[in-house]
């Protein structure tokens, strides 16, 4: 496999470990809806995701 493949296949594994992440902090929110540092560890992990994405799709075009 080249250099190439493996980043992109660690890539592709860290954006999924960040969408699970996001799944989980979600849930987070809807049990505790009021607790701030909750939706303040989602909104990081949105924002991650947001950067990775972005940079996936730039990658792409």
């Amino acid at each position: 496999m080249s250099d190439s493949n493996e980043t992109t296949t660690t890539d592709a594994t860290a954006t999924e470990a960040l969408q699970q992440a996001m799944v989980g902090q979600l849930m987070a929110i809807i049990g505790a809806p009021d607790d701030r540092d909750v939706a303040r560890a989602a909104d990081d992990i949105v924002q991650e995701l947001d950067v990775r994405l972005r940079a996936a799709q730039t990658a792409v075009a």
